[in-house]
């Protein structure tokens, strides 16, 4: 090592050049730095520590050192004096060494649990990107595939070779799949390193929500024990991906960290500097919990924003990112006192980003304390996850009444939330589920929760799911309800796919993935959460459904860009007419089960009918006249209550329907189309 250098406030976080590497950190709050290197992830003591000079190595708030001779795997972090003082929230700990918020990798220690974890030093400018292209897909074309990177193939049955099963290498083997099941995009779980243990609960943290850095890949999905090298893993599968024409939108945590609340452990952003970056109740002494996971970041101040974009720059930036989905964006929506304003900063910027120009942006509408913006979250771009499109479609189709109304206002793209924006159509992301509740599977087998195994008694988990088991609950071989569920799966898939609006499908729901009825695996490592590969084989049927459903989605006219419009001009169109059980007479009372609607194409040459019924009898659809021509007749797409292959054709193939009228199976969809 050569002698120190002053060194830059800027960039913040490491930087590698070629002779050495510069350092920068912001704390407002500390009296004195100290760069810690070390020589092996599990070491306790550090091998040189480098006190930074107030006069010399401070610009602002930014301390900042040039350290010659030091390459790229440079183990480090800092330890940071500071006041102690919980009533004006500061929490300054020299004896802690901490993590550099901006570090590129972590370095988390195995076999020695008394050595701190590391940040790493990374040369991000080595790896080959082999012109690797951003799909750019417009939402009118996507469709989101949510899933787990590791679940995916770490199932014994998955077919991945041991060494690579539940890791990026191991995602990048089953691509194939993806590609024939039709699905454009995947919505990773979130991949920021986190913390693998709660404190309360002996299970892992198996979903990831419990971020230890923001700009860092977790390096448990990778096969290497080198932290560097996870960063080119994860790039090799989204290249993979890119390459396979789908995008990888990241499930980010911007909201909290897994430093948890009072008493909670401190790893970075706490012993940093604990007032600047978390929502602090007014005695200074507690964290805001509006994230329900024990504290939440402080988005909406200055550091902080530029922290969150500074992420999302790196994301896009250096791994090729196509969008995020925000987690209880809400939160970021809140002041530095936690309360919501009109225009939040955070929000815009991120919005008017001119990197983030193109990239797609979706926001959980909510958080954990009760802020609920589904139809008003702020901005041009974002598009919103629909919690009301989930839990009004689910209650249609389990018999609820008063839903009709309700139930075809999601299926034309939610005009109650969104038509007075004068956005797209696809503002609402549709689906039934996601990571957090029941499977589709789970969700027509159980009546109540089963989360027994995640230790605390079956209380944790949303206890109204608006879920019907059809009369058993959970597996059965009654024949009966056997086929009812089946139905039921491929109502909730159709409805998902053929709505206005970008879909989400959850991984595994197109193959019935079960989770025993838990509904909120968030601990559970293991087959509960797991991707079951034998369901493939099992389901080939319901996997077909999907597929082709997908097929025509994608080729439907408003997925052509020379059909672009806002969901106002959409439904000014006048292309839906609703029906009844008779034509022009829909039933819009509170103990109506059923509803149909013929949908003419916006290029003219296309006409569908649908027939929905959640009602336990058959019923007779009057069907619409097509006209003159005698040679035109319906012709049969769907019918969910038949077995496959005939509960959905190729069109080529549908066969001819010479009826006037149609009748529809209880808990059944149908569609015709001339």
């Amino acid at each position: 090592m050569g002698k120190l250098l002053p060194g830059m406030s800027y960039p913040i976080g490491p930087t590698l050049l070629p002779d050495g590497v510069n350092f920068s950190l912001y704390s407002r709050n500390a009296e004195q730095v100290e760069l810690v290197l070390f020589n092996h992830i599990e070491e306790n003591t550090s091998s040189n520590v480098i006190v930074l000079n107030p006069a010399v190595n401070k610009t602002y708030f930014y301390w900042h050192v040039f350290v010659p001779g030091i390459r790229a795997g440079q183990l480090y972090g800092y330890r940071i004096h500071g006041p102690n003082d919980p009533g004006k929230g500061h929490a300054f700990n020299p004896n802690l060494v901490l993590l550099d918020p901006y570090a590129k990798a972590v370095a988390a220690p195995r076999e020695n649990p008394s050595a701190p974890m590391k940040s790493v030093v990374c040369d991000l400018r080595a790896y080959d990107w082999q012109h690797d292209l951003h799909p750019r897909k417009p939402f009118s074309q996507t469709v989101i595939y949510e899933m787990h990177v590791a679940g995916f193939t770490q199932h014994p049955n998955s077919g991945v070779e041991d060494g690579k099963r539940g890791t990026y290498a191991g995602l990048i083997e089953k691509i194939p799949y993806l590609v024939d099941l039709g699905i454009t995009a995947v919505e990773l779980l979130p991949v920021f390193q986190f913390e693998r243990h709660f404190e309360h609960n002996v299970l892992s943290n198996y979903w990831g929500y419990n971020p230890i850095s923001f700009f860092a890949v977790h390096q448990g999905y990778s096969q290497s024990d080198d932290p560097c090298k996870a960063l080119d893993e994860f790039r090799d599968m989204v290249k993979a991906l890119h390459r396979a024409g789908i995008e990888v939108i990241l499930d980010v945590v911007y909201n909290h960290t897994a430093e948890g609340g009072h008493g909670g452990p401190t790893y970075s952003l706490k012993g940093i500097d604990n007032s600047v970056y978390y929502i602090l109740e007014e005695n200074k002494k507690h964290y805001a919990n509006f994230s329900g996971c024990g504290n939440t970041l402080n988005a909406n101040q200055p550091i902080v924003r530029r922290m969150i974009i500074d992420s999302l720059h790196f994301w896009v930036k250096e791994m090729h990112i196509d969008g995020f989905r925000f987690d209880l964006a809400s939160i970021l929506s809140r002041d530095e006192q936690g309360r919501p304003i009109e225009n939040p900063p955070i929000l815009w910027d991120i919005e008017s980003d001119p990197v983030l120009a193109g990239t797609k942006l979706i926001a959980e509408a909510w958080d954990a304390a009760g802020l609920y913006q589904v139809g008003t979250f702020i901005g041009d771009s974002w598009k919103e996850w629909n919690g009301k499109f989930r839990d009004n479609v689910r209650s249609f189709m389990k018999g609820d009444n008063g839903m009709v109304k309700t139930f075809v206002s999601r299926m034309v793209g939610s005009p109650d939330l969104y038509a007075h924006q004068d956005r797209e159509p696809e503002q609402s992301i549709n689906f039934i589920t996601c990571h957090d509740g029941f499977t589709l599977n789970d969700l027509v087998s159980y009546n109540q929760k089963h989360n027994e195994v995640n230790g605390e008694d079956n209380r944790d988990g949303c206890n109204d799911n608006l879920s019907w088991n059809g009369g058993i609950e959970g597996p059965t071989d009654d024949p009966q309800i056997a086929s009812w569920r089946e139905r039921q799966i491929k109502n909730f898939l159709g409805i998902t796919l053929l709505s206005v609006g970008a879909p989400m499908l959850l991984m595994g729901d197109e193959v019935r993935r079960t989770q025993f009825g838990n509904n909120n695996a968030y601990c559970q490592d293991n087959a509960i959460s797991w991707f079951d590969w034998s369901q493939v084989e099992r389901n080939q049927g319901l996997l077909r459904y999907v597929q082709l459903l997908i097929k025509h989605r994608l080729h439907r006219d408003s997925s052509k860009t020379e059909y672009a419009m806002s969901l106002r001009e959409l439904l000014d169109q006048r292309l839906v007419t609703p029906h009844g059980v008779r034509l022009n007479e829909p039933d819009w009372s509170h103990d109506s089960h059923s509803i149909a609607f013929t949908v003419k194409s916006l290029s003219g040459t296309t006409t569908m009918h649908f027939m929905i019924s959640a009602w336990k009898e058959p019923l007779a659809f009057e069907l619409p006249q097509l006209g003159p021509d005698p040679n035109q007749h319906w012709k049969r797409w769907i019918d969910t209550s038949l077995k496959s292959p005939e509960d959905i054709t190729a069109w080529s193939e549908a066969p001819v329907i010479n009826t006037l009228t149609y009748t529809a199976a209880p808990f059944s969809m149908v569609v015709l189309f001339a």
